[in-house]
């Protein structure tokens, strides 16, 4: 038997607007989107979306170990043309990294597979359209009713708890964080069934049909737990859908009244960085650099191992799949030129590595070279600056 949707608390109903406008109640209809609405929806939207443009357009690497040293190599055809010739890497991490904030899961059906077993091509779908089902802890998932076992599904997730198949969305992980639950199951069941609106619950039995008298029975049961407040016992086999996880989101924003900044932190994203208003910062291009790096390191680079670590899985072993992260710090120039420098002349990297870097050939042409001599004769000492100090 598994809970497939419950009713939403009243104490979750109560507070500010909903950040998400909800489905259509029974008996009513959506109310109007007020200018805070909008603001607030809009700072949700815009922490996904700098998530998932930052991540999908970062350049993806793969490199083979060998001993201590990694050496690169060509990517396969799956990490060019992930969901086949029409949708190519960069758009399918965008896709993906949305369903991953929004409902902490993203879903594809592998369609094809290389000579070694490894999915060739994934077809992502939405993830509002997938069940997952646990049934004595054997995963399966439904999309559209279609049945599919685990080894035919590419899913990824992230904010995972014990014994869950599932991940969270950002808000999702918040609202457990903050709650007491008895178990991550109860909490999961709830969560994912907040959003149902119409109608407002469904028990549903996987393993038999049962009739009227038992169904009233069951049903009468359930009311009285969940009303009560107290645990509803309903065996081994779990269903989780996706479809209403997303309105749970917006039904927790609301309970707490949250505001931009709020709302921006549950998706580790800083207010300032989709013009959320912070009282007191000001942000400056001579600290740009600093506060990308900061960004990198504290917000976005735990959700870019999780998904090195899943691309991973469709490239041959002893290979691995890396983003490269210097990406988010080319778009300052003056400070990717100092980074350059400073391993030049650290012999980090060679001068040739460095003007590859600024798409310029690998090697000075005579007469460069010439006009160097006359600027800089023989025995002329290098500024500081050039070699990459900061002071």
């Amino acid at each position: 038997m598994s809970l497939f949707f419950t009713r939403a608390r009243p104490d979750q109903q109560r507070g500010a607007d909903n950040i998400i406008p909800s489905r259509l109640r029974p008996g009513g209809s959506n109310k109007n989107v007020s200018s805070d609405d909008a603001l607030r929806q809009s700072a949700v939207w815009a922490a996904i979306r700098l998530r998932a443009d930052l991540i999908s357009t970062l350049p993806v690497d793969v490199f083979r170990e060998v001993g201590k040293q990694q050496i690169e190599v060509d990517k396969p055809p799956v990490l060019v043309d992930t969901g086949g010739p029409d949708v190519q890497l960069e758009e399918w991490l965008y896709s993906s990294q949305v369903d991953l904030d929004r409902v902490g899961n993203a879903f594809g059906t592998i369609v094809e597979k290389d000579s070694l077993g490894k999915p060739a091509r994934i077809d992502l779908v939405q993830a509002k359209n997938v069940t997952v089902v646990s049934k004595k802890g054997v995963i399966s998932y439904r999309i559209n009713g279609t049945k599919y076992d685990r080894d035919e599904i590419w899913h990824e997730k992230q904010f995972t708890l014990p014994g869950l198949a599932v991940g969270l969305s950002p808000v999702a992980n918040a609202a457990w964080s903050l709650g007491i639950y008895q178990s991550a199951q109860d909490f999961a069941l709830e969560w994912f069934a907040n959003g149902a609106q119409i109608p407002g619950g469904v028990l549903k039995n996987i393993s038999q049909t049962i009739d009227n008298e038992a169904a009233d029975a069951v049903k009468e049961r359930f009311k009285a737990a969940v009303q009560g407040r107290d645990v509803f016992v309903t065996g081994k086999d779990w269903e989780y859908n996706m479809e209403s996880a997303h309105t749970a989101d917006a039904q927790f924003l609301q309970a707490q009244q949250a505001s931009d900044r709020d709302a921006t932190r549950y998706f580790g994203v800083p207010g300032d960085l989709v013009d959320a208003p912070v009282q007191g910062s000001s942000i400056t291009y001579a600290n740009i650099t600093e506060r990308n790096l900061q960004f990198l390191i504290m917000h976005l680079n735990p959700a870019l191992r999780r998904r090195e670590k899943a691309l991973t899985r469709l490239v041959h072993e002893p290979r691995k799949v890396k983003f490269n992260r210097g990406g988010i710090l080319e778009l300052d120039p003056a400070a990717s030129s100092k980074v350059l420098i400073a391993e030049v002349a650290g012999r980090v990297r060679a001068p040739s590595e460095a003007r590859t870097v600024l798409n310029l050939p690998p090697k000075f042409t005579a007469d460069q070279l010439d006009e160097f001599a006359v600027l800089f004769p023989k025995g002329t000492p290098v500024p500081p600056a050039q070699i990459g100090a900061t002071s």
